[in-house]
């Protein structure tokens, strides 16, 4: 029976070898009023990923502060998500999420470029692994809302590879051709 337990021991060792990064977006301190006085209560908002690809979030509450982020975290563990970026760095196309009255829009960006967002969604753009983005929360500015409206729009989002994989075509022949276009403009200017 021992044998078991170290058996079990080791493979929850190897479940977390990938290394997460968790931030703590908010923290929400709620009251009840009872016969002897208030009873507080903390809700935590925990955005997790290993800046890679993958990004989750979650919500913890709990009488103190330090198990409310511990729920929390464990919750965004168990949710994650994997999203594909262009060269490690962006997305591959604009997107727009939604959640209730949360409304966010997520713009590809040139390198240098940044992370142009808002709280909640800088800290699940930092966890994602992007590092160029430009990013407008249109709607309601809860930050719940803003980070589920964010994971929605990019569940939405699709590379080249599984698109040509889903159509049955090529990566190239989905994609627009770059060097054609600027050679046909030179030519344009030699006969003018």
């Amino acid at each position: 029976m021992a044998r078991d337990d170290n058996r079990r021991g080791r493979g929850r060792d190897r479940d977390e070898t990938p290394e997460f990064a968790d931030r703590l977006v908010a923290i929400n301190r709620v009251s009840k009023t009872v016969k002897g006085g208030k009873r507080f209560g903390f809700a935590a908002l925990v955005v997790v990923g290993d800046q890679k690809g993958r990004v989750g979030f979650g919500k913890g509450k709990a009488k103190e502060v330090p198990e409310a982020i511990r729920k929390a975290t464990e919750q965004a563990k168990r949710q994650m998500i994997r999203v594909q970026l262009r060269e490690g760095r962006t997305l591959h196309h604009d997107m727009y999420g939604r959640h209730g009255a949360g409304k966010v829009v997520m713009r590809t960006a040139p390198e240098g470029t940044g992370i142009i967002a808002g709280g909640p969604m800088r800290a699940v753009f930092e966890m994602l692994g992007v590092k160029d983005v430009v990013s407008k929360s249109l709607g309601s500015q809860n930050p719940y809302n803003m980070i589920r409206a964010t994971i929605d729009g990019l569940k939405k989002e699709q590379s080249p590879r599984s698109v040509a994989q889903r159509r049955g075509k090529k990566v190239s022949d989905i994609l627009p051709k770059r060097d054609e276009a600027p050679a046909e403009q030179s030519q344009v200017a030699e006969e003018a």
